[in-house]
C-alpha cells in the first residue's frame, strides 16, 4: 500500500496488486470458514475450512505418499510433453515451410476436448500409469509446441539474419539465437503445458487409477466424506500455485537472457 500523488496535485491511496491478491485470499478462507459455519450452505457441499484442514492434517500419510505417486507421473509427462513441445516447436519455427503445415495442424487439435479420447488411452496403455502419463503429455504437449512456435516468430530478425551470416548451423541457430530470444513466450508455454500436465494427471486418475492424489479425491467422494475431498483439493490447488511460483522464479532468474522480440517481416 503506497501513498501517489496525482497529476493535480492530490494525494491519495494506491494499493498494490499483491495486496489486493492477499485480501481476496483473506476474505476467501474467512468466507470458506464462515458460511458452512453460519448453516448458509450445507458442510456435505463445503465443509468449514478448519474441518478440512484437520482432516488433511490427521490423514497427511496417505496424502503424502499419493501425492508422491502423483508426483512422479507429472514429472515424467512433464519431461515428455516441454520437452518435445518446446524443442519441436523451436524446429518446426525456424523452417517455415514446415512451420505452415504444423501450426494449423496442431492448432487444430489443440481445439479438440483430449478428455474424451482418455478411454482410448486406457484400451492403449491399459489402467496403470502408462496411461495416465501418455494422455498428460500429449495434454500438454500441443500448448508448448504451438507457443514456442509463435515465440520464434517474435524474434528481431536481425538477430536471424547476423546468425546466417556468420554461417551458424541449424542446432546453433536454435541453441545460440531462437531460444534465448524466444525464451519469454517458450516460459509463457511452459508455465501453460505444465499446468495442463497437472491437470491431465489429476483427472485420469479421477476417471481410472488405483492410486494418486485423484485418485483419493474420488475414492472420498463416493464415500460422501466431504473434508476429505476438499483436502484432496487444497492439494492439488497447492500443487499447482508451487509449480506456478517455480516459473516465475525461473522467469526473474532468466530475465537477462531477455532480447528484443520485435517481429520481422521474413521468415527464419
Amino acid at each position: 500500500m503506497t501513498l501517489a500523488v496525482s497529476s493535480s496535485g492530490t494525494a491519495g491511496l494506491r494499493i498494490e496488486p499483491r495486496t489486493v491478491r492477499g485480501l481476496l485470499g483473506v476474505a476467501l478462507l474467512l468466507a470458506w470458514e464462515a458460511l458452512p459455519r453460519a448453516g448458509l450452505i450445507p458442510s456435505l457441499f463445503l465443509p468449514p475450512l478448519s474441518e478440512t484442514l484437520t482432516a488433511l492434517g490427521s490423514n497427511w500419510r496417505d496424502y503424502g505418499w499419493h501425492l508422491l505417486v502423483s508426483l512422479r507421473a507429472i514429472g515424467i509427462s512433464m519431461l515428455i510433453a516441454c520437452g518435445l513441445g518446446i524443442g519441436g516447436g523451436l524446429l518446426c519455427g525456424s523452417i517455415a515451410s514446415v512451420r505452415r503445415v504444423a501450426q494449423p495442424l496442431a492448432s487444430g487439435l489443440y481445439a479438440v476436448p483430449f478428455v474424451i479420447l482418455y478411454p482410448l488411452f486406457t484400451a492403449w496403455f491399459g489402467i496403470g500409469p502408462q496411461a495416465k502419463i501418455a494422455f498428460a503429455s500429449i495434454y500438454g504437449l500441443l500448448p508448448c509446441l504451438l507457443g514456442t512456435m509463435a515465440g520464434v516468430q517474435t524474434i528481431d530478425r536481425h538477430y536471424v539474419t547476423v546468425a546466417r551470416s556468420l554461417k551458424a548451423s541449424r542446432w546453433q541457430m536454435i541453441s545460440r539465437v531462437l531460444l534465448p530470444a524466444a525464451i519469454p513466450t517458450v516460459l509463457s508455454a511452459f508455465r501453460i503445458g505444465g499446468a495442463l500436465v497437472i491437470v491431465g494427471i489429476v483427472v485420469a486418475e479421477m476417471l481410472t487409477s488405483a492410486e494418486g492424489i485423484g485418485y483419493l479425491i474420488t475414492r472420498y467422494r463416493t464415500l460422501l466424506d466431504s473434508p476429505r475431498v476438499f483436502a484432496g483439493i487444497l492439494v492439488v490447488i497447492a500443487l499447482v500455485f508451487a509449480f506456478d511460483g517455480l516459473v516465475q522464479l525461473f522467469v526473474h532468474r532468466t530475465r537477462h537472457w531477455r532480447l528484443s522480440t520485435r517481429s520481422g517481416e521474413s521468415d527464419p
